[in-house]
């Protein structure tokens, strides 16, 4: 049987309170929004971690959606994905990184790792038959710069550094016999000005 292609939609969660128990006035609004925008896309399933944020906007979205179905799922969390060495890392930056990470224990890393295999192996690839399949991951912004990362074929620890803001779109296409594709990353264009770049830090926003 032929392989057809997956068009994979991943979304950071909305704005979330300080606790990070709820989302925000602002984030309920973006998480409709997002879901207003992918209205035309004939999506399959929308997948959301396990944590407040990110179940309650795919509830917000999917409302916006007819009829798609919402799956929970920790390969989707919020997780370190690869615990990097020093040797791994530019110079220049090695300090910053690995004192960010410093807290991360080595359960934490072995858990992080095994749920971004897991991830990979659910939600990339290009899929079986001749139906396209097009499916959307409302998750946090380290599973998102690891899936980038992966589409690019980049080194494991590139996945730091790359940034997502809140309710932004990032779409990456696997086709068969062909690299993956990053068709676009934090496409902000379904949130009005107030709304865009939620979840970076002031000198990030333009």
């Amino acid at each position: 049987m032929s392989d057809a292609p997956r068009w994979l939609y991943l979304a950071r969660h909305g704005e979330a309170t300080a606790d990070e128990t709820a989302l925000t006035a602002n984030g309920r609004r973006q998480a409709a929004l997002l879901g207003r925008r992918l209205r035309d896309v004939p999506l399959s399933a929308v997948h959301h971690g396990p944590l407040p944020r990110a179940e309650e906007t795919a509830t917000l979205l999917t409302a916006e959606l007819d009829g798609v179905p919402a799956h929970r799922s920790e390969a989707a969390g919020d997780y370190i994905p690869h615990l990097p060495r020093r040797e791994e890392l530019q110079p220049d930056s090695a300090d910053a990184l690995l004192a960010f990470l410093a807290g991360v224990t080595e359960e934490e890393a072995r858990v992080g790792s095994a749920l971004a295999r897991e991830a990979q192996a659910r939600f990339t690839g290009t899929v079986t038959g001749d139906t396209p399949r097009h499916e959307l991951v409302v998750t946090h912004n380290f599973l998102i710069g690891w899936l980038v990362r992966a589409a690019l074929d980049a080194p494991p620890a590139r996945w730091l550094g790359l940034n997502f803001a809140n309710a932004a779109l990032t779409v990456i296409r696997y086709a068969p016999d062909r690299p993956p594709s990053v068709v676009c990353a934090n496409d902000m264009r379904h949130l009005p000005d107030e709304l865009r770049w939620t979840g970076f830090p002031p000198e990030y926003r333009f």
